[in-house]
């Protein structure tokens, strides 16, 4: 049996490399901190890209973070490289299988895999478009980039075709980035790097202090979206985001803690369960059929439910559904997945009660 509080509880764990969380997202082989967590981040604002603030300076990014109890955003910004030809990967979340896996960003001569997500201003997926290192000075493209001539003459115009647009923040999963990495992607991660330099993990504390930054507080439409030097979240480089905000998180748990499942894909279909062992073949077999048919059904009923599930946000989709109707949508998921959920994990205890041996007399007679 699966259980339901693990599934929905937060996973933290340090790990050497992703395969020890038995991933099924693409192959990632940077070192570093792994969080996982039940439920996909919200989709990406949109928002405008501050001036840049100087020569050797390098976008990154925002994206949505994990506190322990909420997404909060960490607004994009620009940050001075930390050495000569380092470019910046960014973090991105990918489905394990299980739960939805944290990748750290990093710095290195070659851009990583960041999931296929669309971040903008030059990170459209793969690679990155918005600059380049020649001769030790940093080249911008001012197709991607906000920058002032008059001070920063290191520029270029490269137009950047067959862009897929959208803002899902996630790869793999319901609704997810279908991408993977490719070898030059891996060897990237696995070639000299390193983390976020000192200013970004102070920028990335600030963003996680300020409650406004919270996805249950600004329903992924976070006041500063961009700022132009990383932790100044006020003045004239800030920049908020432009799109509407909809997202609405699980509701918790009673223990306040464990996220109860908003859609099927993030069950875990039940395991199958052990092989009766009463001392009677003839019965032993008649109660493993007994779960095999179990087994069966409940795994079609999960099949169904997250195909079906899958129709509805492909429907919604195609015809523009407005934030109300997809709210219900979400709410009526929600639903649909806890009522499964309940009902397989009774069904199961169920059949476990009738095939459990009747309890013995405490006097070793026979019960009346």
């Amino acid at each position: 049996m699966r259980s339901l509080f693990s599934l929905r509880s937060l996973l933290f764990a340090l790990v050497v490399t992703l395969g020890i969380l038995g991933c099924s997202a693409p192959s990632f082989a940077q070192v570093g901190v792994a969080v996982s967590v039940g439920f996909g981040p919200p989709e990406l604002p949109v928002y405008e890209q501050p001036l840049c603030p100087g020569e050797g300076y390098i976008w990154t990014p925002g994206y949505w973070a994990w506190d322990g109890d909420d997404y909060y955003w960490v607004p994009g910004t620009w940050i001075l490289a930390p050495e000569v030809g380092f470019l910046w990967t960014p973090p991105w979340w990918g489905w394990g299988g299980s739960a939805f896996i944290f990748h750290e960003g990093f710095w290195g001569p070659t851009i990583g895999f960041y999931g296929g997500i669309n971040y903008g201003f030059g990170y459209f997926g793969h690679g990155y478009e918005g600059g380049r290192w020649d001769n030790g000075h940093f080249f911008y493209n001012r197709t991607v980039n906000n920058i002032n001539i008059t001070e920063i003459h290191n520029v270029y115009n490269t137009r950047v075709e067959n862009v897929t647009v959208n803002r899902v923040s996630y790869n793999g999963g319901q609704g997810g980035i279908n991408a993977r990495a490719s070898a030059a992607e891996e060897a990237a991660a696995r070639d000299r790097h390193v983390g976020p330099v000192a200013a970004q993990n102070q920028h990335i504390e600030a963003a996680r202090s300020n409650q406004q930054f919270r996805a249950s507080v600004n329903h992924g439409k976070p006041p500063i979206a961009a700022t132009a030097k990383p932790g100044e979240f006020g003045g004239g480089g800030v920049r908020p985001a432009t799109s509407e905000g909809h997202y609405n998180p699980p509701a918790k748990g009673a223990n306040g803690a464990a996220h109860p499942p908003a859609h099927a894909s993030e069950i875990q279909p039940h395991e199958k369960a052990p092989a009766p062992n009463t001392g009677n073949p003839k019965l032993d077999t008649q109660y493993q059929q007994q779960q095999d048919k179990l087994y069966s059904k409940q795994q079609q009923e999960h099949q169904k439910l997250q195909q079906q599930q899958e129709k509805d946000h492909q429907k919604a989709a195609k015809q523009q559904a407005n934030d109300a109707q997809k709210q219900q949508m979400e709410q009526r998921h929600q639903q649909q997945t806890q009522q499964m959920e309940q009902r397989h994990t009774q069904e199961q205890q169920h059949l476990n009660e009738r095939q459990a041996p009747p309890a013995s007399h405490p006097t070793g007679g026979k019960p009346k």
